[in-house]
């Protein structure tokens, strides 16, 4: 395992494990899962969620503190925030960065983190295109001007076609640009290496610049880039493929897409000069001819003002959909939280990875207590067993006086 200073590994199991996997055999949600040559000691993933707490891109003690978090509590997978391949990138002054060698140390940092306590480290490298230069919903979700460290009037994407009045109005990048981007998403696959991280995301969705290149709803070019559906996808597949040729064979990489444009409330509406479930599908079959190994399915955030069908895992239709008509393993993601919910999605084979961002958020113990629900033992981190009740209480409900500490040692 990975020590690190403070905070020694000193179980031999990892925290989220189940203790009896004979036992736990059939319970899809603990099971482990083999991808290359990574293994995810359970299909629990903690989705990126951008925290907004980054000084000039570079990770610092917040994001050890929040991803070490979910690390102790079992999590198998934690996919960090969307991080930029390039400053204009991002989505506000805060977010993280891995443009420089000089943000690759505070990263390993927390990648170490979350590696010592047994869950796998992974990474969303981003570029917010149109949707960049934003403050942190905390700060006021607004345009950035140059006099607040933004860059209102450096914002790009595939048209001069603005996300909504809020914000600013993209450039449109010329092919010579595309070059020089798909490179920088290359290098930032590097760094991301550098920094030990295990399993890369893609992020090719809500509204930021791959999506905008995706759907015609945002890309209106007349050259090889824009209009037919092969060519709109001509850009994201460049970029995916730079970055497979650098990111090491033996590593994972996925890609997070929206599943639809939702510009119809219905799931499955078509969107033909747009983007919907259809064409997502088609993009889906391409990137695993390239190398992806997972395809992470969300939805929407291209248009603004337009209406979703929110409910308790309502993105599970497109995990569905993607995993059994392009034939790649999905991810599920939207409003799953509940432990009973995740597992019946697995055995249903409606996905492969069930994604949790906000119910982690609201509940860092989410592993622990889905193991619960669903009768598991799994390993709890040593600095915690005390608060395992099962660690305790034997099959009568009485305490194991085996198993009670030395109060010496307490």
């Amino acid at each position: 395992m990975y020590p690190i200073p403070s905070l020694p590994y000193k179980v031999k199991i990892a925290p989220g494990t189940a203790i009896h996997p004979e036992a736990a055999k059939d319970v899809l949600l603990f099971k482990p899962s083999t991808i290359r040559s990574v293994t995810l000691k359970n299909r629990i993933v903690v989705a990126p969620m951008c925290m907004y707490s980054s000084i000039d891109g570079a990770m610092n003690d917040f994001h050890l503190a929040h991803y070490l978090s979910f690390a102790v509590r079992g999590a198998g997978l934690i996919i960090m925030e969307a991080t930029a391949v390039e400053p204009r990138g991002r989505i506000s002054p805060n977010d993280s960065g891995l443009w420089k060698d000089e943000q690759i140390a505070p990263m390993k940092r927390v990648v170490d983190a979350i590696k010592s306590q047994g869950a796998v480290a992974g990474l969303q490298i981003a570029h917010a295109g149109r949707k960049a230069s934003m403050g942190s919903p905390f700060a006021g979700y607004r345009l950035v001007p140059e006099s607040e460290e933004g860059w209102a009037s450096d914002i790009w994407g595939p048209s001069e076609l603005p996300f909504d009045e809020k914000h600013g109005k993209p450039h449109e990048l010329s092919k010579e640009q595309l070059k020089v981007l798909a490179q920088k998403w290359a290098d930032t696959a590097v760094r991301a290496d550098k920094a030990g991280v295990e399993v890369l995301e893609i992020h090719s969705a809500h509204g930021y610049l791959l999506h905008s290149f995706l759907s015609g709803n945002s890309n209106k070019r007349t050259d090889e880039y824009g209009g037919s559906l092969e060519n709109r996808m001509r850009f994201p597949l460049e970029v995916v493929r730079a970055v497979r040729a650098v990111w090491p064979e033996h590593k994972p990489l996925w890609l997070r897409f929206s599943s639809t444009d939702f510009k119809d409330i219905d799931h499955f509406a078509h969107d033909k000069d747009g983007w919907d479930v259809y064409q997502a599908i088609e993009y889906a079959k391409e990137l695993k001819k390239i190398g992806v190994d997972v395809i992470d399915c969300s939805a929407g955030a291209n248009l603004s003002g337009v209406k979703y069908p929110t409910a308790p895992n309502f993105q599970v239709p497109f995990a569905e959909a993607v995993k059994r008509d392009a034939d790649i393993p999905t991810g599920a993601v939207g409003m799953i939280t509940e432990p009973r919910d995740a597992e019946r999605i697995l055995q249903e084979n409606k996905a492969d990875y069930i994604l949790l961002a906000r119910a982690f958020l609201r509940d860092a113990n989410w592993t622990l207590r889905a193991a619960q629900e669903l009768g598991i033992r799994v390993k709890w981190a040593g600095q915690y067993e005390h608060a395992d009740k099962e660690h305790w209480v034997g099959k009568n409900g009485a305490l194991v006086d085996s198993l009670l500490p030395d109060p010496a040692n307490v």
